[in-house]
């Protein structure tokens, strides 16, 4: 399972997020041109990303390794954490329930020991 938040309407719930991105509200996130977002401190920028995939009743995240740098348990659960916690801080009026594994899925990179 990744990332995901239920919703009635994953769309607006994505748009919502890109566009305090845009307008400067959220300021520790980024979008590339694919739509992937990136933890944007300098620690953390492009150590992964987490692609969004709109569904019918939620709009889910999975994580994607760096061709640079090894996708460890930390940037795994750092990516995890302080992405839930911005939705929950800036989009939580748009769904109803936010879920967070604590192991990869199927369609998540795989993390290494760190």
């Amino acid at each position: 399972m990744s990332i995901s938040f239920l919703t009635d309407n994953p769309s607006k719930l994505l748009n919502d997020f890109k566009k305090k991105i845009d307008a400067g509200d959220i300021v520790t996130w980024s979008y590339d041109k694919d739509g992937d977002f990136t933890h944007t401190p300098e620690q953390w920028k492009n150590r992964a990303w987490l692609k969004p995939i709109e569904e019918a009743d939620r709009l889910r995240f999975n994580i994607i390794g760096s061709k640079t740098y090894e996708l460890t348990w930390t940037i795994f659960s750092v990516y995890h954490g302080r992405f839930m916690e911005a939705m929950i801080r800036h989009c939580r009026s748009l769904y109803t329930v936010a879920r967070c594994p604590s192991k990869p899925s199927d369609n998540d990179a795989k993390p290494v020991a760190d």
